[in-house]
């Protein structure tokens, strides 16, 4: 279903037709002469549902009289017209004259009052009223009347069901009144704006999950081919197979995307999306093992965090003894034992007991174990009895087994 969704103001520039009539131009060089934005609107959009909210004190008369044909709910116009004016319409004056509007825009119609959005309470409640009203389906917004604020409570709105109800907001519209040249409005399509809020969306969803497929959408309609948005998703799923060797294939075929400036909403983000697929470019595979391993650990992702940890501690140990640490046949035949990891990441001395880099060993080691083995006793230990403490303890033996990369090491947990 196609829902639009317009509010209405207050103000009366003409007694009789409320806002002056206006010449408006759309984006297919089409026009429309009314003093009701909203209403050019809708019979441009041509929706299935059309929900127009607005306070008590709204041109709710001035636009059903616009809207009437003469005779028609006479005594429901004249009793809406003197709420107005006192401002003191009431749901039940909009109720009366539902069907007369909903059989001028062609459409279902919904007549909703909501509060001025004095304060917190009210401002939800706006948000309420659109949500309740609004179906299934692509949504369109006119942010364009009504108190100034009333456009940002719109926007958070379209923000608000995109996000909550899986609803796609397919155009926001704003009649520019101030930008009116030889007798023309322009009707201006703000879609760059929520493709920002979009984007704003995908790296919050990024920075807590690590899933590289939030963006391909965003970079598909900013002209990025689909096979190259592809290879995030592949990397995604690499990835989460703890297969990272294929995760980082798959971001290098991607990065000569980056490579270039991106369009649309996606280069205001580019910085942003390059910053978070370095961790391919560390030099050592032990490096970018830690990259992640410090990144799963601040998304609270402990059980990914705690297995790229124990990963980059073998591969360390390799590296230091000259050995392909991306080898299987390496990885599965030469096991890593607490006196290895002494040696070639300690001084080497203290392997009977009491050296701290054979107790973090010990220690990560157990963690995993724990974690890995869903009904295993040990999660009943001190180390998981507090988060607080198990960040702390996983931080220190992170800095105190893995090789150090200062931008993700020293950032606040």
């Amino acid at each position: 279903m196609k829902t639009f969704v317009t509010f209405l103001g207050k103000g009366r520039e003409n007694t009789e037709t409320g806002y002056r009539k206006t010449i408006y131009a759309f984006p297919d060089n089409s026009e429309a002469e009314t003093p009701f934005f909203g209403i050019a609107l809708a019979t441009y959009i041509q929706p299935d549902r059309t929900v127009i909210v607005g306070t008590r004190s709204s041109q709710w008369g001035v636009l059903v009289e616009n809207l009437a044909t003469q005779g028609r709910a006479e005594d429901a116009r004249i009793q809406l017209l003197d709420a107005e004016t006192r401002g003191a319409v009431e749901q039940e004056h909009l109720n009366a004259v539902t069907e007369l509007v909903a059989t001028a825009l062609k459409c279902e119609v919904a007549l909703r009052l909501i509060p001025f959005g004095r304060d917190e309470d009210e401002q939800y409640e706006i948000l309420d009223v659109i949500a309740t009203n609004v179906s299934d389906g692509t949504l369109h917004f006119d942010l364009t009347h009504g108190f100034r604020h009333f456009g940002m409570v719109g926007f958070l709105s379209a923000f608000m069901l995109a996000r909550v109800r899986e609803l796609t907001v397919k155009t926001l519209w704003y009649g520019a009144l101030e930008m009116t040249r030889d007798g023309i409005t322009p009707v201006l399509q703000l879609d760059g704006l929520d493709r920002v809020r979009q984007w704003l969306d995908a790296l919050n969803r990024f920075d807590a999950t690590g899933d590289y497929r939030v963006f391909g959408g965003l970079l598909i309609k900013d002209g990025v081919e689909k096979e190259m948005a592809r290879h995030l998703e592949n990397a995604a799923f690499y990835e989460r197979m703890l297969n990272l060797d294929a995760a980082a294939e798959a971001i290098r075929q991607f990065q000569p995307v980056l490579a270039r400036p991106l369009k649309g909403a996606s280069g205001l983000f580019q910085k942003r999306l390059t910053e978070r697929l370095e961790w391919v470019n560390l030099e050592t595979f032990s490096e970018q093992q830690t990259q992640l391993a410090w990144q799963y650990l601040r998304r609270r992702d402990y059980l990914r965090a705690v297995l790229f940890a124990r990963e980059a501690v073998d591969t360390r140990v390799y590296e230091k003894r000259g050995l392909n640490p991306r080898n299987p046949a390496i990885r599965q035949n030469t096991q890593v034992s607490t006196a290895d990891v002494v040696t070639w990441l300690g001084d080497g001395e203290g392997q009977a007991g009491g050296n701290p880099i054979a107790e973090s060993f010990e220690t990560l080691n157990e963690i995993r174990n724990a974690l890995a083995h869903i009904t295993s006793q040990q999660r009943s230990t001190a180390v998981f009895a507090d988060e607080q403490e198990f960040v702390e303890t996983l931080k220190q033996i992170f800095r105190q087994l893995l090789p150090a990369v200062p931008e993700q090491a020293d950032r606040t947990l």
